[in-house]
């Protein structure tokens, strides 16, 4: 194996594929990155048998072969590398050398076969999604962190896509909030499909690095999804098992609806959590009374209080949130206006927008004394 490349082009796509790499695993050949060489191409894959990442790059091939590289080692040498020329090859030793003009390194390398399969998908146009790129990150930026992080918790670790009514709707809950975002797509068939909010966050990591000039396409199988954004593809495992039946979940009844500026309610929470965080649970509570929303929070470091100017509709309703959860909604919506719906002190708020349905968000109250 011998090839030549430039710098710049080699550190980007191992910036790609080192997504992939464990180091928390039992298996020394999962720590490494496998390169191949054939066809003026070098192909880098790297897999922790959840997520496979495959990127192709053109070189200057000289002589075609394979080998595994330690990843965490060659991704520092390469990276620490002038942004010039680097020839790579496979010594007669089995040890592989990088060179520049004034560099030279010689390190191990592993043989390839003992690389797992990242497995093929048969790419049936049946079976294909595709999203524009622009679309798909936004969406999963809005969705994903409501996500449960527990790994014990089964199939809310990961987000529901669901492909109805040509329409994408993407899912999160956690058991204290849940996310949905839908948006218009054309869907040959319904299908569901459960995905790891970690790996998602991944997915929209490398559409943001790469920049692709091209849609985002995702080929299904049963156990698998196959993602390709321009010359990368990524090979993950979709989570089993029967995903909560949200649209249950969603409220019926409001008493007490609530038109709000985003930025206002934003701000106030910030300022809010400053001694929330200081109490339990980030525990801030919230008096709509008339057309004005009062914040307050208390710990033994103090006690602040903030008001915001509202539009309300129905009832006065005393309330108390985890202030992270709604923060966290308003850092993901992009509208200015926001409407929040309640119904009792003990049931999940509703935060959707003024006009339309592209998301709702809910989030449960806490118990507060009066």
């Amino acid at each position: 194996m011998k090839f030549t490349c430039e710098q710049q082009s080699l550190v980007k796509a191992l910036n790609t594929v080192s997504k992939a790499v464990t180091s928390r695993t039992t298996i020394p050949i999962l720590k490494g990155i496998l390169l191949n060489v054939k066809k003026g191409k070098l192909v880098l894959a790297a897999s922790d048998l959840e997520i496979s990442i495959e990127k192709s790059i053109d070189v200057n091939v000289i002589e075609e072969g394979s080998t595994v590289v330690m990843a965490r080692l060659f991704s520092d040498i390469i990276r620490k590398l002038p942004n010039e020329e680097i020839s790579i090859s496979q010594e007669s030793n089995g040890k592989i050398m990088i060179k520049t003009a004034f560099s030279e390194f010689n390190i191990v390398g592993l043989n390839s076969d003992e690389f797992p399969s990242i497995g093929n998908i048969v790419e049936e146009e049946t079976d294909k999604l595709v999203f524009d790129k622009d679309i798909l990150k936004d969406m999963i930026r809005k969705s994903s962190f409501a996500a449960s992080a527990d790994e014990s918790k089964g199939v809310i670790v990961g987000v529901l896509m669901e492909c109805k009514d040509n329409h994408l709707n993407m899912v999160a809950l956690d058991g204290f909030r849940m996310a949905v975002i839908r948006e218009k797509m054309i869907v040959d068939k319904e299908q569901n499909i459960i995905v790891s909010a970690k790996l998602l966050n991944e997915i929209s990591k490398i559409i943001s690095e790469e920049e692709p000039q091209n849609d985002v396409e995702m080929i299904l199988d049963n156990k698998k999804a196959l993602i390709k954004i321009d010359s990368t593809k990524v090979i993950l495992r979709l989570l089993e098992g029967q995903f909560i039946k949200y649209r249950d979940i969603l409220p019926k009844e409001k008493k007490c609806s609530v038109k709000i500026i985003r930025s206002d309610l934003q701000n106030s929470i910030e300022r809010a959590s400053l001694l929330a965080k200081e109490g339990k649970n980030n525990l801030i509570k919230m008096n709509i009374a008339g057309n004005l929303l009062t914040i307050t929070s208390k710990s033994e470091e103090g006690d602040v209080k903030e008001e915001i100017i509202v539009e309300k509709t129905g009832e006065d309703i005393i309330i108390g949130f985890n202030s992270k959860y709604i923060s966290d909604v308003l850092k993901v919506v992009d509208e200015e206006e926001l409407l929040m719906e309640f119904n009792t002190p003990t049931s999940p708020c509703l935060i959707k927008q003024i006009e339309g349905s592209r998301f709702e968000y809910l989030v449960l109250p806490v118990r507060i004394t009066a």
